[in-house]
């Protein structure tokens, strides 16, 4: 089993301290959310995680291994992917495009071999009849497929997705989550954080709630309901799912 695991860490900006000493891990083939209120800590732990924000303190690993000095690029390498909430996709690229550019750069494949991965994932999420249509051209949830197989086409073991339910529609958000579990099924451990707890906890196995940087509550998110704490500071008395 993998695993991806921050251990304390610490993140001040001047005398303020944003994040005090946050210990969350993943494992593959689980979904974890990271929840809280605005200014609780969770995007900086978040982008700490990833590689986008220099800790203070604290570790970060993959495994055994410890990444926490190294940048995005060499921990995609190792197999943490990342989608930002706003749309990345190439967007004077076709859908196949957008997927041959990455696996091209990886340099892990032949010609032959990247066309039929690139096929696979198109097929796998419904946008092979896409295939030649320019990315800028998609819908907002056609992207959103087009980028996340993208992402998997470096084989991660982790996707970390940021504010992956902001402002979509119902509709949207279901699709949303039935990708998350096709990402699980496929063993990647996953990470979000997102303000829509609802959809969130709804999709997770894990939950982790921060409270003025610090983990308030962890737990499934049965026994997260059921905590007066989480309740208190951020789910509201009258919280339900």
């Amino acid at each position: 089993m993998r695993s991806l695991s921050a251990r304390s860490l610490v993140k001040k900006y001047r005398q303020n301290v944003i994040v005090d000493g946050v210990s969350l891990e993943v494992a593959d083939n689980e979904v974890v959310g990271l929840l809280g209120a605005n200014g609780a800590g969770k995007t900086t732990s978040f982008n700490m995680i990833i590689g986008l924000v220099r800790e203070t303190g604290g570790r970060v690993f993959l495994d055994q291994e410890d990444i926490t000095g190294l940048p995005m690029h060499e921990r995609a390498r190792r197999g943490i992917g990342y989608l930002p909430q706003e749309h990345s996709v190439f967007r004077r690229l076709t859908a196949e495009e957008n997927i041959l550019a990455v696996l091209e750069t990886s340099g892990r494949h032949a010609a032959a071999a990247r066309a039929e991965i690139c096929r696979g994932l198109l097929e796998e999420f419904g946008i092979y009849h896409l295939r030649d249509q320019l990315a800028v051209g998609l819908s907002g949830g056609e992207q959103r497929r087009v980028e996340i197989a993208r992402a998997l086409a470096l084989e991660p073991s982790f996707i970390l997705l940021d504010e992956p339910f902001a402002g979509v529609d119902p509709i949207a958000v279901r699709e949303i989550q039935q990708i998350i579990q096709l990402l699980k099924g496929r063993g990647v451990g996953i990470l979000i954080t997102d303000h829509n707890v609802r959809e969130t906890l709804g999709i997770c196995d894990r939950a982790y709630i921060l409270h003025r940087g610090r983990v308030l509550v962890d737990g499934t998110p049965e026994e997260i309901m059921q905590d007066e704490r989480a309740r208190e500071a951020y789910l509201g008395s009258d919280f339900s799912m």
